[in-house]
């Protein structure tokens, strides 16, 4: 039996539909939440490589290095966080559109289905630039220890 927009089950149906993106939702907000604390450090971490590079002190080569791969860091970040604001959009857009969909007669067809999907492919690829960025971070940390202890050795 086809259910329409006035009849009550419909209307459950249509607000527990609005609702699923708001599991993506919570999901995308703790990931931004991590990306920004991320950004926050790279870039405290930049200015401390800034003033020890106006310094001019002998490992200026190497600093010089940390801080191109800082700010590869940074970028990665910062793609990373707008990739997840355009998911944050998407999935909320995707509430709305199940909304309107069902104050329309059901007449999107497969429009709230596509800003959900877009949205997913928004967070998998922020998800990327976030493994990208946590690996430079590694490496970028190996290095600066490995030439700490090359100079302390």
């Amino acid at each position: 039996m086809l259910q329409t927009a006035t009849d009550p089950v419909g209307h459950h149906a249509i607000l527990t539909a609005m609702l699923a993106p708001a599991f993506f939702l919570t999901a995308t907000a703790a990931l931004l939440a991590s990306a920004n604390t991320r950004l926050a450090r790279v870039v405290d971490r930049l200015r401390a490589l800034i003033v020890a590079w106006e310094k001019d002190a002998p490992d200026r080569a190497d600093r010089d290095e940390q801080i191109r791969r800082h700010r590869e860091r940074a970028h990665l970040v910062l793609r990373a966080c707008r990739l997840l604001y355009a998911g944050l959009a998407a999935f909320v857009g995707t509430s709305l559109a199940l909304a309107m969909d069902a104050l329309l007669g059901f007449r999107l067809g497969a429009v709230p289905t596509l800003l959900a999907v877009l949205g997913v492919l928004f967070v998998l690829a922020a998800s990327v630039a976030l493994w990208r960025e946590v690996s430079l971070a590694v490496k970028s940390f190996d290095k600066e220890l490995d030439q700490e202890l090359a100079r302390r050795g």
